[in-house]
């Protein structure tokens, strides 16, 4: 089992997922979704849902990475259903995909994936990073994912992984320092604090038929993990 579904992070009951599509890189040519989901095309994502047939229910950005086809057919789709269309201005605090979460939140969503946020240029998959804690921040999930892996933010939590996963996990401090344990992967820590000047935890390995555990005892750390 692959995505997030293989990560156990807590309970969040709400409707649904909210389904970000953002104009990085798709490494898929499927998207899962279910009823109560909620999809929004994040400026040039929107070219993404059309080519995958997905209809989104929002389509936000300030649009300047989106063709100018496509251009013309979000104005199309404005015309006709202005609720649906989201215009940002092009110098603003947020990023479209901040300000994409925080419609979701609004909407009452409390577990987001986001595709097509990674990849490109780096400090976009940064800034994606970030979002993630402002997620958890705001007593929500989110998750980057991608054909071949996905990331996530843990806070002060336990979280555990499918005893049938297989590839490599990597885990940075997302503040000055944390304090985790990792149970039942190929690298142990017990309590160990970690720094964001040290990357002790890159390339750990799951262990077919266990199930991996990481406990963020304090601080924040962000999780990278890559699928064999």
């Amino acid at each position: 089992m692959t995505g997030a579904e293989s990560i156990s992070i807590g309970t969040h009951m709400n409707k649904g997922n909210c389904i970000l599509i953002g104009a990085g890189d798709l490494t898929i040519s499927e998207i899962p979704m279910q009823a109560g989901d909620m999809v929004i095309a994040v400026d040039g994502g929107y070219e993404y849902c059309k080519l995958l047939e997905i209809t989104p229910d929002y389509i936000l950005g300030d649009f300047d990475s989106i063709s100018e086809k496509e251009a013309e057919s979000v104005a199309e789709i404005a015309k006709q259903q202005e609720d649906r269309v989201i215009i940002l201005p092009v110098e603003k605090d947020d990023t479209d995909m901040l300000a994409a979460l925080k419609l979701g939140l609004s909407e009452g969503y409390r577990s987001f994936r986001i595709y097509g946020g990674m990849g490109g240029r780096i400090e976009h998959t940064i800034a994606n990073m970030q979002c993630l804690l402002y997620l958890k921040e705001h007593n929500s999930v989110g998750y980057l994912m991608d054909g071949t892996g996905m990331i996530l933010v843990a806070k002060e939590e336990e979280i555990s992984f499918q005893d049938s996963l297989e590839g490599y996990m990597s885990m940075f401090s997302m503040g000055d320092k944390a304090v985790v344990s990792i149970e039942n992967m190929k690298y142990l820590l017990h309590e160990q604090e970690i720094t964001n000047s040290f990357p002790i935890g890159i390339s750990n390995e799951f262990i077919y038929g266990s199930k991996g555990i990481i406990k963020v005892h304090k601080g924040a750390v962000v999780i990278i993990v890559s699928w064999v």
